[in-house]
């Protein structure tokens, strides 16, 4: 057989490199994916010790869910739905069955706290203000009554209402696909803290809905300090856009409640919300997720444009009308049962101003 010539030999070098580099392509892209499942892989091998399978008895039936300690003390949490209107609970965690207790159980938030009386696992609190869309996380739950399964997936959005309901505070929509016994359940960062619990499934049970830990956290507070959830309010009752932004912001004040912490330090309608405690005002919406984490109570500055001027007050929040369980508020407005009692309510947002970006 004849040697090859030179065009031939450089077509055959140059497919041989085509090939080879093509399988080292496909080798490196690989590597990324292997890395990943091997992390998701660490992360529940060191998580799941710390998730718990909850039983318990409704009015109606039987209920299984998910849970999770967050202290070594034996306080775990899980979602309302589990813990919030349910009794006789118990726990399962490393192979046994122990009693459990309710805590605290908050509609609001869609969360609620019970407690066994052990020394347990406890897994570490992350922040989901750190969060991005399409910032990868793992969920641990017990699908269908199974064993404790992992769930990986990614944030899709950061979303204040459904279908036009709203949310008392931002949630955390979640590309994790959620099956029955999941609820309750921790969603993590790639660092293994809890970022979320997952409290709802979306349509099809292709994803899910999950209240930042930081909800969470601002209930398990308010029980440390008082024995239960303190849910404040100032009284700023409607807001409305502005149709252009002062001090970076266009949630103008259109109504005050007569009697509220906000109408007795001086506010008044017409005023540019910047701030409500902690959280930075932009657009009427953000009040929702600023108002949650109010603590009845507490001393609450709240700052404002009025004009040309940018101004703070020091309110003492009271505590929020649905808390009071009371059936309307001084002005008339009616206050929601509880089972609706997850918005923000009793806020109005109208939008009188049309805009464009």
């Amino acid at each position: 057989m004849s040697p090859l010539s030179g065009s031939k030999r450089s077509s055959v070098i140059a497919l041989a490199l085509i090939f080879f580099s093509g399988g080292g392509l496909l080798f490196a892209q690989e590597q990324p994916a292997t890395r990943i499942s091997e992390h998701v892989k660490e992360i529940f091998e060191r998580a799941a010790k710390a998730v718990v399978k909850i039983h318990g008895v409704d009015e109606h039936s039987e209920i299984c869910g998910t849970g999770f300690f967050i202290d070594p003390t034996g306080t775990l949490y899980t979602a309302y739905t589990v813990g919030g209107e349910a009794g006789n609970f118990s726990v399962e965690f490393g192979g046994k069955k122990y009693p459990a207790r309710q805590l605290v159980a908050d509609v609001r938030s869609g969360t609620a706290m019970l407690k066994v009386e052990e020394t347990t696992p406890a897994l570490p609190i992350g922040k989901s203000e750190q969060l991005e869309v399409a910032t990868p996380v793992v969920a641990i739950g017990f699908p269908l009554d199974l064993q404790e399964t992992p769930n990986f997936g990614m944030i899709a959005g950061f979303d204040r209402k459904y279908l036009g309901r709203f949310f008392s505070t931002i949630h955390l929509r979640v590309n994790v696909p959620t099956q029955r016994g999941e609820a309750g359940a921790p969603l993590l960062n790639m660092r293994g803290e809890v970022v979320g619990i997952i409290v709802s499934s979306l349509e099809n049970n292709s994803s899910c809905y999950a209240v930042p830990i930081e909800a969470a956290e601002k209930i398990r507070n308010d029980f440390v300090r008082f024995g239960e959830a303190r849910h404040g309010w100032v009284g700023v009752n409607q807001l409305t856009e502005a149709p252009e932004p002062a001090g970076g912001s266009r949630a103008r004040v259109t109504q005050i409640t007569v009697g509220t912490p906000a109408s007795k330090c001086g506010m008044k309608e017409g005023d540019v919300l910047l701030q409500l405690g902690q959280k930075r005002i932009c657009e009427p919406e953000d009040v929702f997720d600023a108002s949650f984490y109010i603590t009845a109570g507490e001393m609450v500055p709240i700052t404002v444009m009025r004009g040309d001027k940018k101004l703070t007050f020091h309110v003492q929040a009271d505590l929020h009308p649905v808390s009071k369980n009371v059936p309307m508020l001084s002005d008339g407005t009616e206050i929601p049962t509880a089972a609706d009692a997850n918005r923000s309510i009793p806020l109005k947002l109208e939008s009188e101003a049309e805009h464009t970006p």
